[in-house]
Order: C-alpha cells, then sequence, then structure tokens
C-alpha cells in the first residue's frame, strides 16, 4: 500500500489521531491468490419474493463450500451480503435494503463485499417499477461508500430470463479479483456462458493479444491472462523490445514488436495469434499521453493521441475482429479511463481518445456480425493506478489523487488486469456493452 500518508495513518501515533480525528484509514485490500477462498467468512444471501437470481448464488456457494446464512447472529462476522431484488416493483420494497443492510453492513469483516441483484430497468413494466429499479444504483453507489476497511458494494443488473448468467459476474464481484472494484454497475444479459473446467484457469487453451504489453498495466494484464492459463501474444514498440522481451519470457508468452499505428500492425498480430491456434482474446490497451491545455495545444499533441488511442483499434480492428480474426465466442476488452468520464484538466485529447474507447464499446457490443459471432466487448476504465507514471506525478497531488476514492488509496496494475480477465472468461458470455471503473469509487466522475 504506497503513500506516505497511509503508511502514517497506519502507524501506532497514525492510528491514533486517525481515530480521533475521523481521518481516512486505507488498509490493505483482499486480493486474489489461487489459494485462498472465494470469500473470508459466511455470506448473507437474501431476496425479495422468489428471489431467483439467490437461488443461483446459494448454490455456487454451496459447490464453494461456503457457508449460506438467512440472517445475521448477534457477535458473527460475515464475508459478504447478497441481496436479490430483481423483482421490485414499487419504491416500497426498497425498504428490504434497510432491514437487511442495516445489520449487514455492520457485521462485515474487512474487505467483505455487498453485492445487489436487480433488473435492467429499461424493461420495466410500469413507471413505479422503472423508478425503483434505477434507486438501485444509488443504494449501490452510496453504500459503497459508507463502507469501510476495504469493503465496497456493487450492482449486477440482470435481463429477464437471464438469471443463470450471472453466476460468474457474482464470483468476481465477491472474489478478491475485483478489489479495487467499488459502486460500480455490471450488466447481465442473455448468451450461453461456458463453466470452466477449473476456475483457478479459466482461460486454459486460449490465445490472447496484449497490446502495450512492455510494463505498467499492460505487464500485468499479460502475467494475469497467462496466470489464468491463456497463450499471451505480447505486442508493444521496437523501442520498449527488451522490456517486451522480459514480459513475454517471464509469462511464455509470445513477443510481437510493432507499432499499433503501423498500417499492418492488425495483420501482423493476426499473423502471430495465427501460430498457436487462432485468437480468442484481443485486449487493447496501448496508449500514450500528451498533455497540454486545450488552449496551447498544437496539432502534433493532439493528432498522436487520437490516432494511437484511438484510430489504430479502429484500423487493427478490421483485421482482428473481421471473419478470418477472432473466433466465435471471442472477447475484446478495451482500456479506456475514468478521464474519458469525467474529463480532466490537461487532457483534453487524451478524454477524448478515452471516451471515444466507449463509445467503440457501445457500437461494437450491438454490431450484428458479432452478436451473431457471440463475441462479447467491453472495456475497463482505470482511476488513480500507481505505475511509473503516477510515480512522476507531483508528490501532493499524487497522495491527494490516492485518497480520492472509498477506498482511501490507489490501485495497482494488477486490479485492472483482474477485471479484464474476468470479461475475457468464456462463462461471461451474457455480459457485452460493459464500461467497469476499476478505480476504487473514484470521488470524480460517475
Amino acid at each position: 500500500m504506497a503513500g506516505a500518508y497511509a503508511g502514517f495513518v497506519n502507524s501506532a501515533v497514525g492510528t491514533r489521531l486517525a481515530r480521533q480525528l475521523g481521518l481516512p484509514r486505507p488498509v490493505r485490500l483482499r486480493r486474489y491468490a489461487a489459494d485462498a477462498p472465494l470469500v473470508e467468512g459466511p455470506v448473507l444471501v437474501a431476496g425479495l419474493a422468489d428471489a431467483p437470481v439467490a437461488a443461483h448464488v446459494r448454490r455456487l456457494l454451496a459447490g464453494e463450500d461456503i457457508d449460506v446464512v438467512d440472517a445475521v447472529a448477534d457477535g458473527t462476522r460475515i464475508g459478504a451480503v447478497v441481496l436479490d431484488l430483481t423483482a421490485v416493483a414499487e419504491p416500497g420494497d426498497l425498504d428490504l435494503v434497510r432491514v437487511v443492510l442495516a445489520p449487514a453492513v455492520k457485521a462485515l469483516r474487512a474487505s467483505g463485499r455487498v453485492i445487489i441483484i436487480g433488473a435492467d430497468p429499461s424493461s420495466a413494466t410500469t413507471v413505479a417499477q422503472s423508478a425503483a429499479r434505477r434507486a438501485l444504483e444509488g443504494i449501490a453507489r452510496s453504500v459503497g461508500k459508507e463502507l469501510r476497511a476495504g469493503a465496497t458494494a456493487n450492482l449486477v443488473l440482470v435481463a429477464d430470463g437471464a438469471e443463470a448468467n450471472a453466476d460468474a459476474a457474482v464470483r468476481f464481484l465477491l472474489s478478491g479479483r475485483s478489489a479495487y472494484v467499488d459502486g460500480q454497475v455490471v450488466r447481465v444479459g442473455a448468451g450461453a456462458p461456458s463453466e470452466p473446467a477449473d476456475w483457478a484457469r479459466p482461460l486454459d487453451g486460449k490465445v490472447a493479444v496484449v497490446t502495450g504489453a512492455a510494463r505498467g498495466i499492460g505487464a500485468a494484464i499479460a502475467e494475469v491472462l497467462a496466470r489464468d492459463g491463456a497463450h499471451v501474444v505480447c505486442v508493444d514498440i521496437p523501442a520498449a523490445g527488451e522490456s517486451l522481451a522480459r514480459t513475454a519470457n517471464r509469462i511464455g508468452g509470445t513477443a510481437v514488436q510493432v507499432d499499433v499505428t503501423a498500417a499492418d500492425a492488425g495483420q501482423r498480430i493476426l499473423d502471430a495469434a495465427a501460430r498457436h491456434g487462432g485468437l480468442d482474446i484481443v485486449v487493447h490497451n496501448a496508449g500514450i499521453t500528451r498533455d497540454k491545455l486545450l488552449a496551447n495545444m498544437d496539432e502534433s499533441r493532439w493528432t498522436s493521441v487520437l490516432d494511437v488511442n484511438l484510430g489504430s483499434i479502429l484500423r487493427m480492428n478490421e483485421i482482428l475482429l473481421g471473419e478470418n480474426g477472432i473466433r466465435d465466442g471471442g472477447h475484446v476488452v478495451l482500456v479506456s479511463s475514468i478521464a474519458g468520464i469525467a474529463g480532466n484538466r490537461g487532457q483534453t485529447n487524451y478524454a477524448a481518445s478515452k471516451a471515444g474507447v466507449i463509445g467503440l464499446v457501445d457500437a461494437l457490443s450491438v454490431t450484428e456480425g458479432l452478436v451473431r459471432r457471440r463475441i462479447t466487448v467491453n472495456a475497463v476504465a482505470p482511476g488513480f493506478i500507481e505505475t511509473e507514471m503516477t510515480a512522476r506525478v507531483p508528490f501532493a497531488t499524487r497522495e491527494v489523487g490516492r485518497l480520492l476514492n472509498s477506498l482511501s488509496q490507489g490501485g495497482l496494475p494488477v486490479d485492472v488486469a483482474e477485471t479484464i480477465a474476468w470479461f475475457s472468461q468464456d462463462a461471461n458470455a451474457g455480459v457485452t456493452g460493459n464500461v467497469v471503473r476499476v478505480c476504487g469509487q473514484s470521488l470524480l466522475g460517475a
């Protein structure tokens, strides 16, 4: 856990002072480990009416030998609470949130989880039902901001008839893989999920491409995809060749030196994947920043950022997503940024490119050809992540950046990688068109 502030408030003197003054006190987050349980402690599962998703969750937890409870006993601590409110019909039904969550959040262990399950407001049959369903988003985000000790709250919206497709989303949000995902909405729709033979290696037999893989977040993405079983084709510019080779060698992957803006980049990447049997996962991570206030922005800074971060993806996708490219049932994951959602001073070019990436997700996820081929398209939008780049940010700005979220700390590259690896699972066939912020519920943006 980086940061001078975090070090101080977790010292003996700092802890006492933080308690007296009510200062935020970041804690070490529970992150994924292959030998760790899905969730630590029993899980409270409750719901309204027939609560169809809750029934699936109980079966999921039973398969993991995790105790399920219907209420919080005095003096006990729980690892998570899952509340199925897919049956809400009017605002009055929302009182179950207060009845269930009020005692449950008091009993949450450190790095506990709150998952609210709802239905898509757009499919509501009455105005009252639409309002009640939409209210769940405000509830989940607010609860996330009230939780402490590394606990998170998220909302899963399930389409009618897709209740069985929510298992992978619930599994992810309960686990340490979602350590820095907080206050987010995940939409689960139709599809034909395929459960892996081994949840510790859900990408076994897959071939993945990761651009910008030489260092930082890109290297972490490659490492996590390889850990989960995929053969990873690591792509970066020739100038980063040495770092790229180290990443590829470390994970047993393949290094491809190519500038993503090159006219033949898509074909060269596809050819490299083909040598390993085909292409199943595409992660568009490569990106640059060339910051300047708009009033002082020159053409070179503007065009280079838009071309690398957005234009190159459009050109490569013509090859990578074509009929001879990614295999049916594949997964495309793009890396956006919180700047693309909330904007950022001095980053108009970067924010434009990352908002454009979200536009790609919106368009590609409903493109007839990709839908017919069962290809999912999603994005992650990182917030303050501890990288070499953020380490160069001025001290005071860096410390404030770490604290401006519900978890009061910066995230790690692995947090972004875990979310991308989850989007890449065949168990997530019903999850497409999502943009999930990996930001600890940053106070910037929605």
